[in-house]
């Protein structure tokens, strides 16, 4: 019984170790050797240098100057993690919906008789999705060219060519980092 106990126990320690350690170490160094970007969490930087986030996390923005991302159901917080997000008759979904159009409102989107894009407005399923639309981008150029020094032609042709097109055509849709793109920005404002 005591021999079948150590070899229990040593290919229990083999296991941990193994599976535990060794295979995430080497997984770690491969990335780190064939894609350190990715394997460093996709971060991108301000124009001095400092991290402003991940490509992978939309941020909450609310400046009249940058361009804004989805409402979250979770602040844009990565550890809450979402609940189902409404859905389209549910009444959380119309007070979302509604607190979202109000802030805009309030903070002049500067858009007439313009049609709000439904991705601009409602939470993406996991709350913290950083693309948009080009079209939930668009609508809001003319509030950013108001609250910058930025002509509305330029930033038309600034998102423009920060659609990111699908890698096999008809198949998925045209999107665009919001945070890349004011990132972008900002040194163009002279911020």
């Amino acid at each position: 019984m005591g021999t079948h106990l150590r070899a229990t126990v040593v290919f229990l320690a083999l296991s941990v170790l193994l599976s535990g350690f060794a295979y995430p170490a080497v997984v770690v160094a491969v990335a780190q050797v064939i894609e350190p970007d990715t394997a460093n969490g996709s971060l991108l930087h301000y124009p001095n240098g400092t991290v402003a986030g991940s490509s992978l996390i939309a941020q909450n923005t609310s400046a009249p100057y940058l361009f804004w991302s989805r409402p979250s159901l979770t602040d844009y917080n990565t550890t809450l993690g979402a609940d189902t997000p409404p859905g389209p008759t549910d009444p959380a979904l119309g007070q979302l919906l509604n607190e979202t159009l109000n802030y805009t409102r309030q903070y002049g989107n500067f858009t007439v008789n313009a049609s709000i894009p439904f991705w601009w407005v409602a939470p993406s399923a996991s709350s913290i999705d950083p693309d948009l639309t080009p079209e939930s981008v668009l609508v809001q150029v003319p509030r950013v060219s108001e609250a910058s020094n930025l002509t509305v032609a330029f930033l038309l042709s600034f998102v423009n060519a920060h659609i990111v097109n699908s890698l096999i055509p008809y198949v998925g849709v045209a999107y665009i980092d919001v945070l890349q793109l004011d990132l972008d920005l900002l040194p163009l404002e002279g911020r």
